[in-house]
């Protein structure tokens, strides 16, 4: 699998002709918007522990990781919006690993609305980039195909 995003374009049976895919971007404007979600998450969960704090030093560590995410998922909502192979992937890593984070404090209170939600965005997030996943673009073999059968 070369890319975990659904194609731009296709293409006919000759090869020749590209037009613009119809639920592509639908579906990657969920996409963004489901790892963009994600990200505000993060940061909520990064205030929520800064305003229950207690000690400085596993506070510090808390939101350090906390922005470290909330960053890399949203560098990954960028790559996707453009379409970058490495984007499909990293949403995937991200929504598998997103339920593990949530229940790691317990689903205990401050935390209980943040990390729910932040499990159930990340098995949304991994189902959409899974079901996506088998549209991908085979403009390179399907042309040559058709080409070696006609000779």
């Amino acid at each position: 699998m070369n890319n975990c995003l659904p194609p731009d374009c296709t293409t006919d049976a000759g090869g020749g002709k590209t037009e613009r895919a119809t639920g592509t971007q639908a579906v990657r404007r969920l996409i963004v918007s489901i790892l963009l979600t994600a990200a505000t998450l993060d940061l909520t969960r990064c205030g929520l522990v800064m305003a229950a704090a207690r000690y400085p030093a596993p506070t510090a560590g808390l939101v350090t990781a906390g922005l470290a995410a909330a960053a890399l998922t949203a560098r990954t909502a960028r790559g996707c919006r453009a379409g970058r192979r490495w984007a499909g992937w990293a949403a995937l890593l991200i929504g598998l690993a997103s339920v593990p984070q949530a229940a790691a404090s317990g689903f205990r209170s401050p935390y209980l609305i943040p990390d729910t939600a932040t499990a159930a965005l990340g098995i949304l997030l991994a189902v959409t980039i899974l079901a996506t996943a088998g549209r991908m673009d085979r403009r390179d073999t399907a042309p040559e195909i058709l080409r070696a059968k006609k000779r």
